[in-house]
């Protein structure tokens, strides 16, 4: 009899499926910027949690905690979750991917972003 081996950790499948369910729960009262923000926060931890699955125990705990801060936070009663409470969120699953050597996958709000200076016309261009 053939035994098919899974390629995740036991504790993977928790993981990402408490990002899921988090994130589909999210979805129903976020909008705009901070949904965003939420589905990268979600995308960033399902790769950290893949990525660390053979890893050692700490950098799984690290990251384990990440997800439970994620799927966890509340800082207001009434709404699901509060800007704040992302924003909270982003600076811990940020914390986290610079701890394990991960800068590819920080997260940025829309509204961290520097603004883009306005496209200036053709013409104007060449007076600059």
């Amino acid at each position: 009899m053939a035994v098919e081996q899974r390629s995740f950790e036991p504790g993977t499948d928790v993981l990402i499926r408490k990002v899921d369910s988090h994130l589909a729960a999210v979805r129903a009262g976020l909008t705009g910027p901070e949904l965003e923000l939420a589905e990268r926060l979600a995308d960033c931890l399902r790769e950290l949690v893949v990525s660390t699955a053979q890893a050692s125990a700490a950098d799984r705990g690290r990251v384990r905690a990440a997800v439970h801060f994620f799927v966890l936070r509340r800082e207001s009663r009434g709404r699901l979750l509060s800007v704040r409470s992302l924003t909270a969120a982003q600076r811990v699953v940020n914390r986290v991917v610079r701890q394990l050597g991960r800068p590819d996958l920080l997260v940025e709000a829309r509204w961290d972003r520097p603004a883009r200076e306005p496209a200036l016309p053709a013409a104007d261009v060449a007076l600059h």
